[in-house]
C-alpha cells in the first residue's frame, strides 16, 4: 500500500496546509428542483466564469463570487448513468487537505484512478471544491488580501447552487460530507456547525480538535493561513477570538453527531525521519482518539480505522468509506 501511493504521499506531504487536513438550503423529505442536464446556471451568489461539460461524468465550473477574491472552481463527479437515468440521486461534499498543490482537483489526480474509478457504478453525485491552499474552511478573522470567506462560499453558496442544478436531494438524509487533513477537519466542522445539513461524515486523518496540546492545530491553522492565503492575516485571531475556535471545534460538539454515520482513519506509525508527516499525524491519532472517547461516552456509534503509515489518502479506506455513505444515503 505504502509503495502503490508513494506519489501522493510525497505530494501531500509537501502540503503546509499543516494539521490537515442555516445558511444552505435544504430540508427533510424536500426535493432540489434541478436544472436539465446541460442548463447548469448561475445563482446563490454564484456567477460561472469558465466550464467544462464534455467529459460524460466530471463536470467542472469557476465562478465569481464576492465570497472569495479570486475565482474558486468545483468539479461536480456525476454518476454513470445520471444522463439517462433520470433519477435523483445523494450527494458527497469531498474536500482536499492544506497546500500550495492542493485544490478541488486532487481527489482526481490520485493514483489508480482516484475519486473516479473508486466511484464508478455507484449511484452518487460528489462535490469537490476549492477550498483555498490554507483555507481551514473558515471565514477567517482577518485578511490581507481580500476576502477568503471559504465557510459563506461552501455553505451558503455552493451548496444551494448544487441543489438547484443537478439532481440531488436536498434534505438531510441527502447529503455526506468528507475529506482528507484539512479537508477533514472541515467536514468534521461543518457537521457539527450545521448538524441538519449532513447524515454522514467522515475525516481521512483530519485533525477534529482545536484546542488539544496547547491549540496545536488552531496555532497551525493561523500561521498556515497567514502565509498562504491571508497575507499575514488569521483564522482565529491573535490572541484567539475565542468564541470562534469553540463554535468550529468539532470536539466541542460530539452531541451534533447523534444521527450521523462517523468515519474517522488515522495513521499509527508516521516516519520518524520526516517532520511534517510525524508531526501531522501524531496529532491527528491523538486528537481523534480523544474524540473518539468522547463519541463513546455519548453512546455515539461510530466507525474508526487505525492504519500502518502516516499522512496520506489510502484508498482501501476510502472505498470502504464510500460504499458506507451510499449505504447511509437515500437510495438514488
Amino acid at each position: 500500500m505504502l509503495s502503490e501511493h508513494r506519489a501522493t504521499r510525497r505530494s501531500v506531504l509537501k502540503a503546509v496546509g499543516g494539521i490537515s487536513a442555516a445558511m444552505a438550503l435544504g430540508g427533510a423529505g424536500v426535493l432540489a428542483s434541478a436544472a436539465p442536464a446541460g442548463a447548469v446556471g448561475d445563482g446563490a451568489g454564484l456567477r460561472i466564469v469558465d466550464r467544462r461539460e464534455d467529459d460524460p461524468r466530471m463536470w467542472y465550473y469557476r465562478f465569481a463570487t464576492e465570497a472569495i477574491g479570486w475565482q474558486p472552481a468545483v468539479n461536480v463527479l456525476l454518476p454513470d448513468d445520471y444522463h439517462t437515468s433520470g433519477r435523483t440521486y445523494p450527494v458527497l461534499y469531498l474536500f482536499h487537505g492544506g497546500g500550495t498543490d492542493q485544490d478541488f482537483m486532487t481527489w482526481d489526480r490520485l493514483p489508480g484512478g482516484g475519486i473516479r474509478a473508486w466511484t464508478a457504478g455507484k449511484p452518487l453525485i460528489v462535490v469537490m471544491p476549492d477550498g483555498g491552499h490554507a483555507g481551514w474552511y473558515s471565514d477567517p478573522v482577518s485578511s490581507n488580501s481580500g476576502p477568503r470567506n471559504w465557510e459563506t462560499f461552501h455553505m451558503a453558496q455552493l451548496l444551494p447552487w448544487v441543489e438547484a442544478n443537478f439532481r440531488t436531494y436536498a434534505e438531510y438524509d441527502g447529503r455526506a460530507v468528507g475529506g482528507f487533513s484539512m479537508g477533514g477537519f472541515g467536514a468534521l466542522k461543518y457537521a457539527a456547525k450545521y448538524p441538519d445539513r449532513f447524515a454522514s461524515v467522515s475525516a481521512h486523518s483530519g485533525p477534529p480538535s482545536l484546542r488539544r496540546d496547547l491549540g496545536a492545530v488552531a496555532h497551525w491553522a493561523n500561521v498556515s493561513a497567514a502565509a498562504l492565503d491571508l497575507a499575514g492575516g488569521t483564522i482565529y485571531g491573535e490572541p484567539w477570538n475565542e468564541a470562534k475556535v469553540s463554535a468550529d471545534n468539532p470536539i466541542e460538539h460530539v452531541e451534533t453527531y447523534r444521527t450521523k454515520r462517523v468515519f474517522l482513519v488515522a495513521g499509527t506509525s508516521p516516519s520518524p525521519v520526516d517532520a511534517f508527516d510525524l508531526l501531522n499525524e501524531t496529532e491527528v491519532l491523538a486528537g481523534q482518539r480523544e474524540f473518539r472517547a468522547g463519541l463513546d461516552q455519548a453512546g455515539i456509534p461510530h466507525e474508526w480505522h487505525e492504519e500502518p503509515g502516516g499522512h496520506f489518502i489510502r484508498p482501501e479506506m476510502a472505498l470502504r468509506d464510500l460504499d458506507g455513505i451510499v449505504a447511509r444515503l437515500r437510495r438514488a
